[in-house]
Order: structure tokens, then sequence, then C-alpha cells
């Protein structure tokens, strides 16, 4: 795969695993500026480093998103400390996020979560997020809801936060913004690319005047089993990952010429 950063050396002290793995968050952080779902230097997606201690990697906190690299990831314990010391320390309101997802949830091996408008808007809804778009129904049985706490810096929330999660993919922080997770990077992005959807064609239906056409419970049902059944390899992730990197770095050489 053709991703960022792959003409940077290996640094001896990273292994060659934990190498592939921070070129392809790399890779994403640099999507998300591209498709712009940037809240400045803030927000986060973490991606678990193999081994037993629950590691993971973030983005250096003060970095803007095109500037992250495979290198200046920082690899953080589940406490957010820096596991090497280093330039760059990670963001403290995502350690209490992403640091109980990964010590809690062995299938989260990608957290992302964004202050999107879009994914704000909905988040700031009573009803919350609609299952009565394309997207929307795709996503029926698996979003979870948490109520704002205040900013996410405060280790007493960690087993509310993880509660509310329970089981699901993904979760609408209230008042707030979006998280969802994955097994890997590929598979936590298109999550969150649907689920951005969702929430984009949700808030352009509520500008809209007229009643809206809603779906029936069952039809709701359906569309989330058949979505789970549609890619049950993971591969539709994976090509869908690399197809959105692409488009980025033919986006970038055309803006250079």
């Amino acid at each position: 795969m053709n991703i960022s950063d792959t003409a940077l050396e290996r640094p001896a002290k990273i292994g060659a695993s934990e190498w592939t793995l921070r070129q392809q968050l790399a890779a994403c952080y640099h999507v998300f500026d591209f498709l712009g779902w940037t809240e400045s230097i803030f927000n986060h997606i973490s991606l678990r480093v193999p081994g037993p201690e629950h590691h993971y990697l973030m983005n250096p906190f003060g970095l803007n998103y095109d500037e992250v690299t495979a290198t200046n990831l920082v690899n953080v314990d589940l406490a957010g400390a820096n596991v090497e010391p280093g330039p760059y320390r990670g963001n403290p309101a995502g350690f209490a996020i992403h640091g109980a997802i990964h010590e809690s949830r062995p299938d989260a091996q990608c957290v992302i979560h964004t202050h999107t408008t879009p994914g704000m808007a909905i988040a700031c809804k009573d009803a919350g997020l609609s299952h009565d778009n394309f997207y929307g129904a795709l996503l029926h049985g698996r979003v979870a809801y948490h109520d704002f706490e205040g900013i996410t810096v405060r280790p007493d929330e960690r087993p509310r936060f993880i509660e509310s999660l329970a089981d699901k993919p993904i979760m609408i922080l209230r008042n707030h913004g979006l998280l969802a997770l994955g097994p890997d990077l590929p598979s936590a992005f298109l999550l969150y690319w649907t689920l951005q959807r969702a929430c984009e064609i949700q808030a352009a239906t509520a500008a809209m005047s007229g009643p809206d056409r809603l779906l029936s419970e069952a039809v709701r049902a359906q569309s989330g089993l058949d979505a789970r059944r549609f890619d049950a390899d993971g591969r539709l992730a994976q090509v869908t990952f690399d197809a959105t990197v692409r488009r980025m770095q033919s986006a970038r050489k055309m803006a250079s010429r």
C-alpha cells in the first residue's frame, strides 16, 4: 500500500510491526486533515502497539494533523505517560477516553474521537443519531451514548465511560462529539466514515422544510444486519482506506504542481 512516510527510514528502536502501524496511523491523520475532520490541534486517533502492555500511539499534542509523521507519533501507556522520552506528549484530554478503551476492550485496537461540526450538532440533539437515512440505518444497533461530564480529563469518569460504551463500536458523546473503534485502523476508519456521513445527512435534512421520511424499525434492523454481513472478512475497510489515502496523495501532488 502506498501510504505516507514510506520514504522515512525506520529507527532501530522501533520494531517492524510497530513501524507499519506508525506509517498507517500517520497516513490516517493526513487523511483526516484532507477531509476536514480536524479541530485545530485537538481530538485524537489512537492505535494500539502489539504487546501485553496496552501501550498505544497517538498524535503529538501541539502539532496539526498534517504535521504528524510515523516518527513523531507518541507511544504512551494507559495513564498517558510517554513510554520513551521525547520532545512531545499526547493530549491529556485523550488519555481518559483512549486509555480506558484500550484497557477494557480487547477488540478496540484503533479508537477515533472527533469534534466535527455535524458530529457535535447531532451530539447536541436529544434524539441523537437518526437511523432514517442510508448511513444511519447501517449503524442500527451499534451506537451507545454517554452523558457530558465536562472535559474528559478526570480518571474517575473512566468506569462510567466504559459502562456507557458497553460492547458497542460507536458512541455519541452527548454535547461533545463522536467516537468509533475497531479491531484495526481501516475498520475503525470505515465505521467512522459511515458515522460522519450519517451525521452530515441528518444535519442537512434537519435544515430542509417538510416532514421527514421515516423508515420502519424492521427496515432499520435489517439494514444494520446487512451492513455487518456485507463486509464479513474486513476487506472493504482496507480497500476503502487505501483508496482514500491514494485520493489524498493525488490531490497533494496536483496542488504542488
